[in-house]
């Protein structure tokens, strides 16, 4: 066995990095990985540092904080309210408004072209989109 595991509860008495289990615990945590991932350049040690924090973060994030899945539908309206978008500010990527209707009521389905259009405009991965 490695020496570095010989004991691990002594490595955590020492506070080596552990599991995140509170909001200040995530404070902490997050701001030594702002620390180490805001140098010009990292050691070895460093960047495995920075590995370890980042699933530390992570994992307690999407424990803690888990994003919902959302429609395609939903995502678009987000994206529109989020810009302060009406239905026909959407006419360039989708045609004519009607179908932007039909998209927004759920009785059509995006297509690809429209995807494309919306992720350029809203500068997104097109990915949002997708079902």
């Amino acid at each position: 066995m490695s020496t570095v595991l010989a004991n691990p509860a002594e490595m955590i008495h020492r506070g080596a990095p552990h599991l995140i289990h509170n909001d200040d615990e995530l404070t902490e945590y997050t701001r030594a990985l702002f620390a180490l991932t805001g140098k010009k350049k990292t050691t070895r040690d460093e960047d495995a540092a920075i590995e370890l924090l980042t699933l530390l973060i992570e994992r307690y994030e999407m424990e803690r904080y888990p994003i919902p899945e959302a429609d395609s539908v939903a995502v678009l309206r987000f994206m529109m309210d989020k810009h302060g978008l009406q239905q026909k500010d959407l006419i360039a990527e989708f045609g004519v408004e009607s179908t932007v209707s039909l998209v927004l009521s759920g009785k059509r389905q995006m297509n690809r072209a429209h995807i494309a259009a919306l992720a350029e405009r809203f500068k997104v991965s097109p990915a949002v989109f997708f079902e």
